[in-house]
C-alpha cells in the first residue's frame, strides 16, 4: 500500500470524526498524521518492516497500530465503525465549497440529506436556505458549488493519481518477469485530472505478471483478468488497467496508450500517407498491389517512440504536447520548442514560513532549498488582511526582513529574498503601502477573497495589480483548486495583455492542487512575451518538491526555459527586476 493510500484512510477518519463532533487537539492529531504520512519520503510499509513507525513525525503508538492494521487488511476497526455509523455518501457533501464538516453534519441531522443529489434538491427548494445561519445567498453559492463538483465528474486529481501510479509501478517492476513498466494515458501527458489509470508492462510472461498484480493486497475488486490485460479497483475505488505486451511491441503500445486520441488519429493518417500502418502493435508497411491477399508485413524495428516518430518524418514529440494543438505541424517542420526542464530551475519565488501560515522557519526552508540545489528562495508570507493566515503587518514584515538579512549574513548556500504575497483588496489597492513594498526584494500579488466570481471585478483587481510598478508577479490568477473549485471567471486575455505591457510575470503555481496558470493560459502568455514564474507556494519544506509538477504543467503550455523567470541566475533575476523598476519610474 502506498503512502497516499494510507494517508487517504487517515484523512477519511479525520473527516468522519469531525462530522461526529470531534474537535481540538484529538482531531488535529489525525489531520497531522494524515499529512505526515502523505509527505513522508519513504514508503511506510518499509518503515513498518523495520519497526520504526513511531519515529515518523506525528505517529505515536496508537496511530502506529492503526497503520499496521491498515497495511495488513486495507482498513482498521475505527474506520469501519465510523463508516457503519455515518451515511456512505456523506463525505460527498464536503467536496462542495462552503460545506465543511459542521455544515455537513447539520444538513444531515436536520434535513436528512447525505449525498449530492439530496443537497442539490435542498438548495433548490429552499430547505437549505431555511437552516439556521444559512439564507438564500449561501444556498445559491452551494448550488453553484455542486455544479462545479459535477463538472469535474469522476476524474481524479493528479495529486492523488500520480503517487498511486508510482506505487503500483514499483510493485510491477518488482516482478521478475517485467522488463519495463510505465504509466500511460492522460497521466503521462500530465493532465490535471485522470479517469482510469493506465499502466503498461513489457514482459515475456504476461499472464504470470497480471495474475500476481491482480492478487495484490491493494486490490479491492478484480473487474477483468485475461492474458494481456487486467482491470482492477484499488481500495480507494480507483480503476486501474494494466496491459502486458511483448518487448518488441512496447514502444508502439506506449505511444498508442499515451494518446491523446486526437494525436493518435493524426499519426495514423500521416502513417497511411506514407504507405504505413500504425497501431498499438507496431508500425508496418501497407500491402502493395502486387502482394498476395491477406499477407501481413512484419512490424518495422522500433526500439523507442522517437524511432516511430522519425519513421513518420517527425521530431520526437514529448507526451505533454500530444493533444493535436499544432505539435504535429511543428514537429514536421523541426519547430518544436525546447521545453523547460526541472534541471533549468534556479530558484523558488513564492514560499511561506511560520511567520504566517507556513509550518517551517525561514532557516529550515532555505536549508531545504539549498539541499535541492536552488540558488535563491523568496519568502513571501501573506499580508495583513488575511487574518486567517496570520498575515503580516508592516511592522512584522520589517521584523521578518531583519531575520532574513541575518540568515543571509550567515553565509548559507541559498540566498533568501525578502518578499511578501500581498493581497489585492476589493477596491483594487494593495494591502500594504508602497513605502513598505519598496523595501522588499520581491512582491507577489494575489486575490484570495474575490468579492464576486463573475469576472469583471476580479479581472479589474488583477489587471490593476499587474500595472502596479512594485508588483513582480501575479500569483495563481484563476483561483482554481483542482477537483474542488472551478476557475474564477477571469478575463485572462486582459490580464495577459496588461502583463505583457508592464513586464509583470504570471505565476504557474506548482502545487498539484492548483497548477495555476493552466497550460492553455501559459501558452498564450508566453506567446505574448510574458514571463512565467514557476513557484511552489510551499507551506512546508517538503512542498519544495512540487516544483517538478509545476515544470510538468508548464511543458504542457509549451513553455521554454527562456520563458521562465526562475530559470535565471540570481544575478540575472535581480538585474531583470532592476530594469523593470527603472522603466516604471
Amino acid at each position: 500500500m502506498t503512502n497516499a493510500e494510507l494517508a487517504a484512510r487517515f484523512h477519511e477518519m479525520a473527516a468522519l470524526l469531525e462530522l461526529k463532533g470531534l474537535a481540538g487537539f484529538k482531531l488535529r492529531a489525525y489531520q497531522r498524521a494524515a499529512q505526515s504520512i502523505e509527505e513522508h519520503p519513504e514508503p511506510l510499509s518499509e518503515v513498518h518492516r523495520r519497526g520504526g513507525l513511531e519515529t515518523v513525525r506525528g505517529i505515536g503508538e496508537s496511530f502506529a497500530r492503526k497503520i499496521e492494521e491498515i497495511l495488513q487488511t486495507g482498513t482498521c476497526r475505527l474506520l469501519e465503525e465510523l463508516r457503519a455509523e455515518l451515511p456512505p455518501a456523506i463525505l460527498q457533501l464536503m467536496r462542495v465549497p462552503g460545506v465543511g464538516p459542521k455544515s455537513a453534519a447539520m444538513i444531515w441531522r436536520e434535513l436528512g440529506v447525505s449525498d449530492l443529489d439530496g443537497l442539490e434538491d435542498a438548495a433548490g427548494d429552499g430547505r437549505l436556505a431555511a437552516l439556521r445561519g444559512w439564507g438564500s445567498k449561501r444556498a445559491a453559492a452551494v448550488l453553484a458549488g455542486i455544479e462545479g463538483v459535477r463538472r469535474w465528474g469522476g476524474r481524479t486529481p493528479i495529486a492523488t493519481a500520480l503517487p498511486l501510479a508510482q506505487g503500483l509501478l514499483s510493485v510491477l517492476r518488482g516482478h521478475v518477469g517485467v522488463v519495463a513498466a510505465a504509466y500511460a494515458g492522460s497521466l503521462r501527458r500530465g493532465l490535471e485530472t485522470v479517469g482510469d489509470l493506465d499502466l503498461l508492462v513489457s514482459t515475456l510472461r504476461p499472464r504470470e505478471v497480471l495474475d500476481a498484480f491482480a492478487a495484490g493486497p491493494f486490490v479491492s475488486e478484480v473487474l477483468a483478468l485475461g492474458d494481456t490485460k487486467a482491470s482492477v479497483r484499488v481500495r480507494d475505488g480507483f480503476q486501474v488497467d494494466v496491459r502486458a505486451v511483448a518487448p518488441e511491441q512496447y514502444a508502439a503500445a506506449l505511444l498508442y496508450f499515451t494518446g491523446s486520441k486526437e494525436h493518435n488519429v493524426r499519426l495514423r493518417e500521416l502513417a497511411k500517407s506514407r504507405g504505413l500502418r500504425l497501431n498499438e502493435y507496431g508500425l508496418t508497411c501497407l500491402p502493395g498491389a502486387e502482394d498476395p491477399p491477406g499477407l501481413e508485413a512484419p512490424p518495422l524495428a522500433a526500439r523507442s517512440e522517437a524511432e516511430l516518430y522519425a519513421a513518420l518524418g517527425l521530431e520526437y514529440i514529448p507526451p505533454e504536447l500530444r493533444e493535436d494543438t499544432g505539435e504535429i505541424e511543428a514537429a514536421a517542420g523541426s519547430r518544436l520548442p525546447e521545453l523547460v526542464d526541472p534541471a533549468d530551475i534556479r530558484g523558488d519565488l513564492h514560499t511561506h514560513t511560520d511567520w504566517s501560515d507556513g509550518r517551517d522557519p525561514a532557516a529550515v526552508l532555505a536549508g531545504a532549498a539549498a539541499a535541492r540545489g536552488l540558488e535563491y528562495l523568496a519568502i513571501t508570507d501573506h499580508s495583513r488582511s488575511l487574518a486567517f493566515a496570520r498575515g503580516l503587518t508592516s511592522e512584522r514584515l520589517a521584523s521578518q526582513a531583519e531575520d532574513i538579512d541575518a540568515l543571509n549574513r550567515g553565509g548559507g548556500r541559498c540566498r533568501i529574498l525578502r518578499g511578501c504575497e500581498v493581497e489585492v483588496l476589493a477596491g483594487g489597492e494593495l494591502d500594504l503601502p508602497d513605502e513598505v513594498l519598496r523595501r522588499l526584494d520581491w512582491v507577489v500579488a494575489a486575490v484570495h477573497t474575490p468579492s464576486r466570481r463573475d469576472g469583471p471585478d476580479l479581472t479589474a483587481r488583477l489587471v490593476g495589480a499587474a500595472r502596479h510598478p512594485l508588483v513582480d508577479v501575479i500569483a495563481h490568477p484563476t483561483g482554481r483548486i483542482i477537483g474542488a473549485r472551478q476557475p474564477y471567471e477571469l478575463d485572462s486575455e486582459a490580464l495577459i495583455a496588461a502583463a505583457a505591457e508592464t513586464g509583470t510575470a504570471l505565476e504557474l503555481n506548482a502545487s498539484p492542487h492548483r497548477l495555476d496558470v493552466p497550460p492553455p493560459m501559459a501558452r498564450r502568455a508566453v506567446g505574448a512575451g510574458v514571463k512565467i514564474a514557476i513557484s511552489t507556494d510551499a507551506h512546508d519544506h517538503r512542498n519544495l518538491g512540487d516544483m517538478e509538477m509545476g515544470v510538468w504543467s508548464a511543458r504542457r503550455g509549451w513553455v521554454r526555459r527562456e520563458d521562465v523567470l526562475n530559470a535565471l541566475s540570481l544575478e540575472q533575476l535581480l538585474e531583470w527586476r532592476r530594469r523593470r523598476l527603472a522603466r516604471s519610474r
